[in-house]
């Protein structure tokens, strides 16, 4: 017997509670990912209590204007890098699972926006800390 197919999302990012629950199911897979959750845990050590409301305040800033987020993702970033080099795969990995994320649970011009800005993010931290731009496959 097939599955049912499921229905289209109708949530969009609008709130901070829609926006908290996307990060809280992006970075489980991350954490989980055999190629990305030896970089967030065994490298990085990140202690995900204190983690996921950080990046939950970054969302909610570049999606809603809302302040909160102090932070620089680009060193942290280069700190984990000095430790254990990135390499495309994992930011390709990366992008792969928030858009994957993205489209089991959201829809509209704010799910739109926060693909686009993982994707400028993607491309932006790759060219700085590997030198190489990176981006799904269209």
């Amino acid at each position: 017997m097939r599955d049912a197919p499921r229905p289209a999302p109708t949530r969009d990012l609008d709130s901070p509670d829609q926006i908290a629950e996307l990060v809280r199911r992006f970075y489980g897979d991350v954490a989980q990912d055999d190629l990305l959750g030896p970089m967030f845990n065994d490298v990085a050590q990140v202690d995900w209590s204190e983690h996921l409301p950080k990046l939950t305040a970054f969302w909610c800033r570049v999606l809603l204007g809302m302040p909160g987020y102090a932070g620089n993702p680009f060193r942290a970033h280069m700190l984990v890098h000095a430790q254990r080099a990135f390499t495309p795969a994992h930011f390709e990995r990366w992008l792969s699972l928030f858009h994957e994320t993205l489209e089991l649970g959201w829809t509209g011009p704010y799910a739109d926006r926060a693909g686009e800005v993982a994707d400028n993010v993607a491309r932006v931290h790759s060219q700085q800390i590997i030198g190489q731009e990176v981006e799904l496959p269209a």
